[in-house]
C-alpha cells in the first residue's frame, strides 16, 4: 500500500466536498466549493513511495452553488449531482467524434434547501437524495419527477443508502436517527407496479450493555447536530448483508464518556446495531463498502462476519481512516494526519486498486493498493474474476456497460448470509497500522503516530 495527500490545486484551494470514481473507466469525479464537477485520470506511478498521479480531464460546470455529493449510476452512464440551494442534476455521457462529453440531462427539482447525499438504486431507475429540508426523495430517473417523499426526520438528512438488493432504503439524519424503510408494492396501475416504500425501523437508542441498579434509560447512539461535519455517509455492503452507519456515539455504561464508533447492521435484524467499530479519536462521518468480494486467506482469525468471502470497508472520522475487512477483527490500514480540516467523502475505484478521500482543506488522498495486497478478487457468487486494467482508455466503456448490468443481476440474486456476531470482548492492540514517514514535522500527508493505536478499535458484538 502507498499513497498520500496530492499536493495540487483540485478546486481552486476550496473545500473538497464530494468524490466518486467511474464504475467502468474508473475516471475520478470531484466537486466542492467552486460550483464545479472536475473529472481526473489516476494513474499508478514507479516507486515504493511514489503516490498514485492525477490528471487533469475535463471540468463539468453548471451548478451555481457549491456542490456537496456526487455519484455515477451503476451504468456509468449517468452521474447525479446534488448542490446547495436544492440543486440536483442529471449528467448523460455522449460519445462524439472527439471523444466523450458529459452533458446536463436533466434538472430535478423540489427540495427546497441543500442537498447533502445521493444514491442511485442498483438498476439505475431511481435515485435517493437527502436534504437540508428535513426530507429524502426518491426520484424517478426516466420521468425527471418525484417518484416517493419521505419525510420522517426532524433535522438535516447527512446520508442516504439504497439497498443492492432493491428492498430497503435507509437515511441518516442529525436528528439522531437512522430510518430503515423497506419496499411495499402498491396495487398495479397500467400494466406497472408502483413501488412505495415504508418505514421499517427507526434506529436512535439502546440500553448500555453494562446495567447499573436503577439504571437502565436508554441513550442516544447517534451524535447531535453539533457534529461539525455537514455528511453522515452511510454505506450498503455490495452482497446487501450488512449496512454500516456512521456518526456512531456509544456509552459502554450509564456513566462511561461516549466512544465515537461507527455501526454494522446486519440484513437478519435491521432494527438494532449487531457490530460497532470503536475507536476513532473524532466522529466518524462516512464509510465506503469496496464494490468487490475477494477469497478468504484462512487466517483462522476471529471474525464477527462469517461470509464465504471477504469484503473490505473503509471508515473515516474527521481525522483519520480505518481499512477492515470481514475476515478479521481488526483494522488492516490506517491512516492518520492525512489533512488539516475534516475528511468530507470516501470513494473506492472499481477494481479497488485506488482509495480516495476528500477534505475541506481543499486537497485529495489518493491510497494505492499493489497487485493482490487486498487478495484475488471473486464473484460474489464465490467465482474467480480476472483484474481489470484500470489506466485503459474510458472510449469504449459504455460498450462493456452490459457486463457492469450482469454483474448488478449477480448482486441482485446473491443469497443474503447470515451472520454470527463475535462475543469476544477482550481487548487487542492495532496490527498494521500505516506506514510512517521519515518527515521531521507534521504535514497534511505525514503519517502521525497515532493515539486511537491504544484505543479499542476492534469490532465488538452489542448484545
Amino acid at each position: 500500500m502507498k499513497g498520500g495527500t496530492l499536493q495540487i490545486n483540485w478546486h481552486d484551494t476550496k473545500p473538497v466536498l464530494t468524490l466518486d470514481f467511474h464504475p467502468i473507466s474508473a475516471l475520478l469525479a470531484t466537486a466542492g466549493a467552486d460550483y464545479d464537477i472536475k473529472l481526473w485520470l489516476i494513474a499508478s506511478e514507479e516507486g515504493e513511495k511514489k503516490v498514485p498521479a492525477s490528471t487533469y480531464q475535463n471540468s463539468l460546470s453548471y451548478h451555481g452553488s457549491a456542490v456537496n455529493a456526487i455519484r455515477f449510476s451503476p451504468s456509468g452512464e449517468f452521474l447525479a449531482s446534488g448542490a446547495d440551494g436544492g440543486e440536483l442534476i442529471i449528467w448523460k455521457l455522449h460519445n462524439t467524434d472527439s471523444g466523450q462529453v458529459w452533458k446536463v440531462l436533466k434538472t430535478l427539482s423540489f427540495h427546497r434547501k441543500d442537498v447533502l447525499d445521493l444514491e442511485w438504486s442498483t438498476d439505475g431507475a431511481f435515485l435517493i437524495s437527502g436534504s437540508v429540508d428535513n426530507s429524502c426523495i426518491i426520484w424517478d430517473v426516466s420521468k425527471g419527477s418525484v417518484h416517493q417523499i419521505l419525510d420522517g426526520h426532524f433535522h438535516y438528512v447527512q446520508g442516504v443508502a439504497w439497498d443492492p438488493l432493491n428492498k430497503y432504503t435507509a437515511s441518516l439524519s442529525s436528528d439522531r436517527t437512522c430510518r430503515i424503510y423497506v419496499k411495499k408494492p402498491q396495487n398495479k396501475t397500467k400494466g406497472s407496479e408502483k413501488l412505495n416504500y415504508v418505514c421499517q425501523h427507526v434506529l436512535a437508542k439502546v440500553e448500555p450493555q453494562a446495567v447499573e441498579e436503577s439504571k437502565s434509560a436508554k441513550h442516544h447512539i447517534f451524535h447531535d447536530e453539533t457534529l461539525p461535519s455537514f455528511f453522515r455517509r452511510l454505506s450498503w455492503s455490495p452482497d446487501g448483508s450488512f449496512l454500516l452507519v456512521p456518526a456512531g456515539s456509544y456509552k459502554l455504561s450509564p456513566t462511561s464518556e461516549p466512544v465515537n464508533t461507527a455501526y454494522v447492521l446486519s440484513r437478519k435484524d435491521l432494527s438494532r446495531p449487531a457490530l460497532m467499530l470503536p475507536g476513532a479519536s473524532k466522529a466518524v462521518v462516512a464509510v465506503r463498502f469496496c464494490p468487490r468480494a475477494f477469497s478468504l486467506r484462512g487466517l483462522g482469525t476471529s471474525s464477527s462476519f462469517k461470509l464465504p468471502y471477504r469484503l473490505i470497508f473503509a471508515v473515516a472520522s474527521l481525522n483519520s481512516l480505518y481499512v477492515y475487512d470481514t475476515e478479521g477483527i481488526e483494522p488492516i490500514a490506517v491512516l492518520a494526519g492525512l489533512h488539516y480540516a475534516a475528511i468530507t467523502d470516501i470513494a473506492w475505484s472499481p477494481t479497488a486498486k485506488f482509495l480516495a478521500l476528500s477534505s475541506q482543506d481543499g486537497y485529495c488522498t489518493l491510497v494505492e493498493f499493489e497487485n493482490d495486497e487486498l487478495g484475488v478478487p471473486v464473484s460474489l457468487s464465490g467465482d474467480e474474476q480476472v483484474p481489470m486494467d484500470e489506466n485503459t482508455s474510458a472510449v469504449d466503456d459504455l460498450e462493456r456497460s452490459k457486463e457492469a448490468k450482469k454483474e448488478n443481476e449477480i448482486v441482485k440474486n446473491a443469497d443474503v448470509r447470515e451472520m454470527e456476531t463475535d462475543e469476544k470482548k477482550g481487548e487487542s492492540s492495532l496490527v498494521n497500522s500505516t506506514e510512517k514517514q521519515d518527515a521531521k514535522q507534521p504535514s497534511p500527508s505525514t503519517a502521525l503516530p497515532s493515539k486511537p493505536a491504544k484505543r479499542r478499535i476492534t469490532p465488538m458484538a452489542i448484545d
